[in-house]
């Protein structure tokens, strides 16, 4: 039997969302939530979730949280990806990834979580696909061999496609969700939050309701593959 597994994904806009995290956790009952654009000083625990880790020197930061009752964590690391020229000037984001090694006691083995943020809009989709080849082999030396999610804001709503066969070659997989994820302007709408994954199998990617943020939540849905190893 597959175990399953639900992990919320979600961009609080400068922290302007963070009031409703807890009724989110409540309502969907995720196992892991990974956040993007947060504050620092995050609280220790969100409903049933304890933080595994954040960014700590971000303007704009990321976070992790794990459903303590079935995961315990071996370690966790935010690493530092190529800057873009927004990054330079403005200085939004040191880190744009934290990443979480955990013991699935519901499974009995291992997995890697991770919460992204790829460059703005204002950066060449070349830097973002660097952004994401660096980001899993950071997570492939943290946790090698091991069913690796990663989720969050990859700022990629065109030309998906070649993303989607890029990643292939890479060993990993790309979900995006069932509808889109970002409707800030009337008229600039489109699928900005997505999953990458390997050794595991994705069932489903759901855009959860619209809140404060001009992102909307994803929860993905995935289960480990039985007698498949991650990508080395």
């Amino acid at each position: 039997m597959l175990t399953a597994m639900r992990v919320i994904s979600y961009n609080l806009r400068e922290n302007h969302a963070s009031g409703e995290l807890v009724g989110l956790v409540e309502r969907f009952d995720p196992d892991v939530l990974c956040l993007q654009e947060c504050a620092t000083g995050l609280p220790e625990h969100i409903g049933g979730l304890r933080l595994a880790g954040a960014t700590m020197r971000n303007r704009l930061g990321l976070a992790l949280y794990y459903r303590q009752h079935r995961f315990e964590t071996v370690a966790t690391k935010a690493f530092a990806l190529k800057k873009s020229l927004h990054d330079h000037l403005l200085a939004p984001a040191h880190e744009r990834l934290v990443g979480t090694r955990l013991v699935d006691a519901e499974a009995g083995r291992e997995i890697v979580m991770a919460s992204f943020h790829a460059a703005p809009l204002t950066a060449a989709n070349s830097l973002r696909r660097a952004q994401i080849d660096a980001a899993h082999a950071m997570l492939r030396d943290l946790g090698p061999g091991l069913p690796t999610l990663m989720v969050g804001d990859f700022n990629y709503p065109w030309f998906q496609k070649s993303l989607r066969a890029r990643m292939m070659q890479s060993g990993y997989e790309l979900s995006r969700s069932d509808t889109t994820t970002y409707a800030r302007y009337k008229y600039f709408r489109g699928h900005f939050d997505f999953a990458t994954s390997t050794g595991l199998r994705v069932d489903a990617v759901e855009t959860l309701p619209a809140g404060a943020s001009d992102h909307k939540p994803i929860l993905v849905s995935a289960a480990y593959k039985e007698g498949a190893e991650a990508a080395a």
